[in-house]
C-alpha cells in the first residue's frame, strides 16, 4: 500500500510517502519533504493547490506515475469527539472545525489540507489522525479543571492534551527496546522541540499530560509561555491588552523567545555557554519546569521504568539534557555523559548503570504512526474503495 502522510503546520506541509505490505510492521519512507509557505498563517486554498503541483511531481517522479492508495493527515485537536483515528467525511471535517478555538490555526490548517488532497485525489481516502486521541484515557481527576461545572459541561472545557501521536510511538518503541509489553509500561515522556510536554504514561496508557484544555499550558517552549497565574491575564486585559492581543503575546511572543530572543534552543544554549544572562535564564527555566513536572509524574505513574526524551531538543540536545537530569538526581537519576555526548543515533540508553531506572533518547517517528493507523483504517473498514467526495 502507498501511503501519503500529511502534516500541515501553520505555514508548512511537511509530507511523507511511505510503502507499507499487510505484513510489514514498518513502513518504508520513499519521499521526504516540506513546503513552506511564504507568509505565516493559516495555510490557504492558493498555497496548498501550488504545494500539491509540488507533491503530486514529487510522488510522480518516485512511483513513475502511480497515486497515493490512501492519506493520512496529523490533525492536533479532536477534543472529546475523536478517541482513534477516523475517515475522513465531510461530517468528520465539521466536528474538526468546532474544536478550531481551541487550536486555531492548526485545525484549520488540517481542514484546509483535507479539502485541498480531496480535490486533487478525488479517488483517495483520507484519514484523520489527532494529537489528543491518546489523552482520552486520563482520568476526571487530572483531565478536569476547578471551575463550575455547567462550564465545563457547556464549552468543554478541560484537559485534552496533544503529542499524543508521538508518545504513543515513543512509548511503543521504548517497551520494545526495553524488552517489556507496551501494556505494562510505566514511564515519563518529554516530548521537547518548539512546543513542549510530558505526559505520565501507566500501563501503556497516558494518565496526565502537562498540556492543557490548549497547547500553552505546561512547559517553557520556543514562544508558549506555559504555566503562568491566571490573573496575569485579567491584569494585562484592565491594561488595554484584548483578548487576541493576549493570545498573541502568549502563544506568539513568550515563551524562550520572549525570555532570551530566540526561540531556537541552540541559539540559547550557545549563548549560555558564552555567559548571556538572559539565555542562561531562559535555560535555566525551563530545564527547572521540565525536571519539576518530570519528579511529579515519577509519582503519578507509581515509580517509572524510564523516562524518555524525544523532539528535536530532546533528541540532539545534549547539553539541556545534561542540565534537566542533573536537577533529577534525588530521584535516583544521574547522566553518562560518554552516552550522553556520543554522537549515537537511534534509541539508547543516556543515564548510569546505577541510576534508579534509565533515561532514554527516543527518536520519535509520528509519520510512521500516521502512516501505520492509516492503514489499519483503510484495510479494516474497506475505505480503499470511497473517496472523501463520496462518503
Amino acid at each position: 500500500m502507498l501511503l501519503l502522510v500529511l502534516n500541515p503546520g501553520s505555514s508548512s506541509l511537511k509530507y511523507q510517502l511511505r510503502r507499507i505490505g499487510t505484513s510489514e510492521a514498518k513502513p518504508g519512507i520513499l519521499l521526504e519533504r516540506a513546503v513552506n509557505s511564504p507568509q505565516e498563517g493559516t495555510l490557504d486554498p492558493v498555497f496548498l493547490g501550488n504545494a500539491f503541483d509540488v507533491v503530486d511531481a514529487a510522488i510522480q517522479d518516485v512511483t513513475g506515475g502511480t497515486s497515493p492508495d490512501a492519506i493520512g493527515l496529523r490533525v492536533v485537536h479532536g477534543g472529546d469527539r475523536f478517541s482513534s483515528p477516523i475517515r475522513v467525511t465531510p461530517d468528520v471535517i465539521g466536528t474538526i472545525e468546532e474544536f478550531g478555538e481551541f487550536a486555531p490555526l492548526h485545525n484549520a490548517a488540517s481542514m484546509a489540507c483535507m479539502r485541498a488532497a480531496a480535490t486533487r485525489w478525488p479517488r483517495t481516502p483520507q484519514v484523520a489522525v489527532f494529537d489528543t486521541a491518546f489523552h482520552r484515557t486520563i482520568p476526571d481527576h487530572a483531565s478536569r479543571y476547578a471551575i463550575p461545572e455547567e462550564l465545563h459541561t457547556k464549552y468543554g472545557i478541560r484537559r485534552y492534551g496533544f503529542h499524543g501521536i508521538s508518545v504513543e510511538i515513543v512509548c511503543r518503541d521504548a517497551a520494545a527496546f526495553l524488552e517489556v509489553p507496551v501494556g505494562s509500561l510505566n514511564a515519563v515522556v518529554a516530548h521537547l522541540g518548539n512546543g513542549a510536554s510530558v505526559t505520565a504514561v501507566r500501563e501503556g496508557r497516558s494518565v496526565d499530560t502537562s498540556m492543557g484544555m490548549t497547547p500553552l499550558e505546561g512547559l517553557v517552549m520556543g514562544t508558549r509561555s506555559g504555566d503562568l497565574d491566571p490573573s496575569i491575564i485579567t491584569l494585562l486585559q484592565r491594561r488595554a491588552f484584548g483578548p487576541d492581543e493576549v493570545d498573541e503575546l502568549l502563544n506568539h511572543r513568550a515563551g524562550l523567545l520572549g525570555l532570551a530572543g530566540s526561540a531556537d534552543m541552540r541559539v540559547i544554549q550557545d549563548a549560555a555557554r558564552h555567559g548571556d544572562p538572559r539565555a542562561i535564564l531562559a535555560s535555566d527555566m525551563a530545564a527547572y519546569r521540565l525536571a519539576k513536572y518530570i519528579a511529579a509524574y515519577n509519582m503519578v505513574v507509581g515509580g517509572a521504568a524510564a523516562l524518555a526524551l524525544t523532539g528535536g531538543i530532546g533528541e540532539h540536545s545534549s547539553r539541556f539534557r545534561t542540565q534537566v537530569i542533573s536537577l533529577l538526581e534525588p530521584l535516583g537519576l544521574f547522566i553518562d555523559e560518554h552516552r550522553n555526548y556520543s554522537g549515537e543515533t537511534g534509541i539508547r540508553i543516556i543515564s548510569t548503570d546505577a541510576s534508579a531506572f534509565p533515561v532514554l533518547v527516543v527518536p520519535s517517528d509520528e509519520e510512521r504512526a500516521i502512516a501505520e493507523a492509516t492503514a489499519a483504517v483503510v484495510l479494516s473498514d474497506g475505505s480503499a474503495d470511497r473517496s472523501l467526495n463520496e462518503a
